[in-house]
């Protein structure tokens, strides 16, 4: 009886039974589809061989460790990467565990220890998870980028000792080798983290959920604006809404080591607001209060939760208390049917993407009429003007450069700390190559509101404009650590640096990070180019096409800002050779 070492990949379907009975035939050539087109190569692209199938499981082994792991991350990335696309109901998720151990060789199959310990591993994985032996961490550890939790000794079934369990972090994973390219630490300060949870509705009205929304947001921008303490984005943290989801989760996918939850119910003119602040670690809390109040002290409240909160993280320091307080109040409206108006149409612009412009635009323009006093408002109507002009959704620069310019003064007349106001002013400037003012602005921006992602991210991608590239890579790696679930653009930003930068692989590798890549086929298509894939860069540059139709490589260069006229040359080489018509 032969034996050999060898490292172990056991995976499953979750809810295999399930998908069976809503869809027997789509489940099998659905699975069957995955398999050969996403499963079967990263296995074979890291020397592994698949021993067999089981229904809804894999058995594979391969030869080294490390490659076994990095199939499996590869392939649960892939395949998260297809599910996004799809319905719940219609994705395909798999558990995988990874063993190092002795197997018996039967041929072409393989039994053992080793062999079961990697089934129960997998077993214990999350839907789209890993886990790992303590024997293959210890191999890992310090080969990889990728980031594991350790869940202690496990007593797992037929196997008569504890077994080490190791989790993969997927986000932090992500985060690691993104910071892995730049050869260099890339870890937040050392000060206290916190992920603001979506407040939940309590009202019995899912009419009312924006409100609880927009608590949640002002709660987050509130916070965000203190030096002393970061803040996970919104993007990231919303995606837990609706969710049950353990805190402790919450904690390892963001990095933060506190978590704010609570809800909110309106009924008339009353509004009873719960908050708590947890150590998400050990689930300790560190803080709770319930507000029973009249609507128009909601901002009141908002501004109560955030002093408390920073009184517990950051101590008793009555000046840095009184600081924080200070930082965090946003003029805001007195009114309070604007100020649902302006919940509404942030409702609008977050959720329906696109094609909610245009009802956020003539929302935000009706809580301008109920309150010609709310900053916040103009800022946010000059962002979506200038957003459009981002998505070539706006005939030409020059129709949306002075309504944009008047309202961010405006909104800058009526509170100078709006920081979306110099965020905006900042990316208009640059499109208009008055580098040196947009700089400025942003600088102020990220004073008044350090945290904010949105302003890295923005920011990162005009100092690349004006050969500040390392810079910018800086600022959108820290965007992208604030916001680990950050949204398409910030990985389009990412990826447009490392284009910059000559780094055409890794500028690669965080597009295709890209679920939905829309305009940013056009970078792509230039980043194949040079990296002399010309196939896949026509097909992305037709891809771009059917999108953008009318879209020219002349009309276009002419609004780009680039103070070094050798990088507008690289971007217009990469198209070219993509096929981009001139």
């Amino acid at each position: 009886m032969k034996r050999r070492l060898a490292a172990i990949l056991a995976t499953d379907v979750v809810g295999y039974s399930r998908l069976i009975r809503a869809d027997e035939e789509g489940t099998i050539t659905a699975l069957k589809a995955l398999r050969v087109d996403l499963i079967d190569p990263k296995i074979a692209e890291h020397h592994g061989r698949v021993v067999k199938l089981m229904g809804d499981g894999m058995l594979a082994e391969f030869p080294s460790v490390v490659d076994a792991v990095r199939a499996a991350v590869e392939t649960q990335a892939a395949v998260a990467k297809h599910n996004a696309g799809l319905p719940e109901d219609k994705r395909i998720e798999f558990r995988v565990g990874v063993n190092l151990g002795d197997v018996v060789i039967d041929g072409n199959d393989i039994h053992g220890d080793g062999v079961n310990v990697a089934a129960r591993l997998e077993s214990l994985a999350e839907p789209g998870g890993i886990c790992i032996s303590g024997k293959v961490y210890e191999e890992v550890r310090d080969r990889t980028d990728l980031a594991f939790e350790d869940l202690g000794e496990q007593q797992v079934k037929n196997i008569d000792r504890p077994v080490r369990v190791w989790r993969w972090i997927a986000n932090a994973g992500v985060t690691a080798s993104v910071s892995a390219k730049t050869n260099e630490p890339f870890q937040l300060p050392d000060k206290p983290t916190i992920a603001v949870l979506p407040f939940v509705n309590l009202s019995g009205d899912p009419e009312q959920e924006y409100f609880a929304d927009g608590i949640s947001e002002d709660i987050i921008t509130g916070l965000s604006k203190n030096s002393y303490i970061n803040v996970i984005s919104r993007n990231s943290t919303f995606a837990y809404k609706s969710k049950s989801t353990r805190l402790r989760d919450v904690s390892v996918d963001s990095g933060a080591q506190y978590v704010l939850e609570g809800s909110v119910r309106k009924a008339g003119q009353r509004i009873r607001v719960t908050a708590q602040l947890i150590d998400a670690a050990s689930n300790r809390h560190l803080w709770a209060e319930r507000y029973d109040r009249d609507l128009d002290d909601i901002f009141a409240v908002q501004d109560e939760i955030v002093g408390s909160i920073v009184h517990a993280l950051v101590g008793t320091d009555g000046a840095l208390e009184r600081s924080a307080r200070q930082r965090s109040i946003e003029a805001s409206t007195t009114t309070q049917s604007a100020y649902d108006c302006y919940l509404q149409a942030r409702e609008f612009y977050y959720r329906h993407g696109d094609v909610g412009l245009e009802e956020a635009e003539v929302l935000f323009e009706k809580t301008i009429e109920l309150d010609p006093g709310f900053a916040r408002a103009y800022s946010a109507l000059a962002w979506l003007h200038l957003r459009r002009f981002k998505l070539l959704l706006t005939a030409s620069f020059e129709s949306m450069e002075q309504k944009v310019l008047d309202l961010a003064f405006h909104a800058l007349r009526l509170d100078p700390d709006d920081y979306r106001a110099h965020m905006t002013l900042g990316r208009l400037y640059s499109y208009q190559g008055k580098h040196a003012k947009g700089r400025a602005e942003f600088d102020r921006a990220l004073r008044i509101n350090p945290n904010d992602t949105n302003v890295l991210a923005t920011s990162a991608d005009a100092l690349v404009y004006c050969e500040r590239v390392d810079e910018a890579l800086e600022r959108c790696q820290r965007a992208i650590r604030l916001n680990p679930n950050a949204p398409d653009w910030y990985w389009q930003t990412l990826g447009f640096t490392y284009f910059h930068l000559g780094r055409y692989e890794e500028a690669l590798e965080a597009l295709e990070r890209i679920t939905d890549l829309g305009q940013a086929r056009r970078i792509l298509a230039a980043t194949y180019a040079h990296l002399s894939r010309l196939d896949e860069a026509r097909h992305e540059a037709e891809e771009f096409m059917k999108v953008v139709p009318n879209f020219s490589i002349k009309e276009w260069a002419r609004t780009e800002p680039y103070t070094d006229p050798n990088e507008l040359q690289r971007y217009v080489d990469g198209m070219r050779k993509a096929g981009l018509p001139e």
